[in-house]
């Protein structure tokens, strides 16, 4: 093997020793977590029935998990663009400024896929004797 051709396989173990470095790196880094802040939750009126305000922060590369909500959400995308998958019904790709409904029991998940923070607003109208939200497998 000339000189040259050692260099260069050389090189070429380090770079590949390297990008496995930084690949193990990003596969041991947790993934972003999608944070839920109840701004405000009181009973209603009507019997049996909460409701609540939420604010929704989803981080870059964050997802919800699939779930569903025993109640009715109503949510306006606050900032960013988000991506809400719901089956049934084709993928959205939300903007801020734009709304979104979910039925009671339906399965949905959001997801940021974007290169920016976003924020929701949610309402929330729930039986009082259920989770606002449940994680589906």
């Amino acid at each position: 093997m000339s000189q040259t051709s050692f260099k260069v396989a050389l090189i070429v173990v380090v770079a590949m020793a390297f990008s496995g470095w930084v690949l193990a790196d990003q596969a041991a880094a947790p993934a972003p977590t999608v944070t839920r802040t109840v701004l405000r939750q009181q009973d209603l009126a009507v019997p049996g029935y909460a409701s609540a305000l939420v604010r929704v922060d989803v981080p870059v590369g964050a997802r919800e998990g699939r779930h569903r909500h025993p109640g009715t959400l109503i949510a306006l995308v606050a900032e960013g663009n988000f991506t809400l998958e719901y089956e049934g019904k084709p993928t959205l790709q939300l903007k801020a400024g734009d709304t979104f409904f979910v039925e009671p029991g339906q399965i949905h998940e959001g997801m940021n896929k974007s290169n920016a923070p976003v924020k929701l607003i949610a309402s929330f109208v729930f039986p009082k004797d259920q989770p606002m939200t449940i994680q589906v497998p």
